[in-house]
């Protein structure tokens, strides 16, 4: 009795390493999301996508993905409301989590994910922070902005003025008087040559 009991414990070790290897037989590779900023103030942020390879490196058709999203703190939830998502993968082995609406706090949080196929499982975590940005954009980074439309006003301006000394300057003969143009700091005005 004693000999069949230790036999038994000596085969728990074994088991678990079983599973062990089971949960890792599935490769999830974040693709898209990993270290996002997201604009807590936009409808619209960049979706994380993920992708499922089995253990010799084939994209996985029809893997079941489970998104989750933090419970508390920064995070967001999906567009039915709920903090998990549940994706079948792609031909590609692809699933996207789409949908999030980040909440009103900012921060870093974790997007957790967890595949499952044919009773192997793999796992990955996406960082992600939620920021608060301006939506107009700024004087700079690339968006059309404030700034970036006052020098565009300003480049406007210029061509205006540009084109008016060329109008005004084109055509006169040597004998005619250089009236030319009066800029003078203030409020720009325009009028005949004093």
């Amino acid at each position: 009795m004693r000999f069949r009991a230790f036999h038994s414990l000596a085969l728990i070790p074994l088991l678990v390493f079983q599973l062990l290897a089971q949960e890792g037989a599935l490769q999830v590779n974040v693709i898209a999301g990993e270290g996002q900023l997201v604009n807590i103030h936009r409808r619209i942020n960049p979706q994380p996508v993920v992708e499922v390879r089995d253990a010799n490196g084939n994209p996985i058709e029809g893997a079941s993905i489970t998104f989750f999203l933090p419970a508390q703190g920064p995070g967001g939830t999906f567009s039915n409301g709920s903090m998990t998502s549940t994706i079948v993968t792609d031909r590609n082995g692809l699933a996207t989590a789409a949908g999030i609406r980040p909440n009103d706090q900012t921060g870093p949080f974790e997007i957790h994910v967890v595949a499952s196929y044919h009773g192997q499982t793999g796992r990955a975590t996406i960082a992600q922070t939620n920021i608060v940005a301006s939506t107009s954009g700024g004087g700079g980074g690339g968006h059309f902005g404030f700034g970036t439309r006052a020098w565009v006003i300003l480049g406007i301006c210029a061509g205006v003025i540009a084109g008016g000394v060329y109008l005004a300057t084109r055509g006169q003969s040597s004998k005619s008087p250089n009236t030319g143009i009066v800029i003078t700091p203030g409020a720009p005005t325009v009028g005949a040559p004093q």
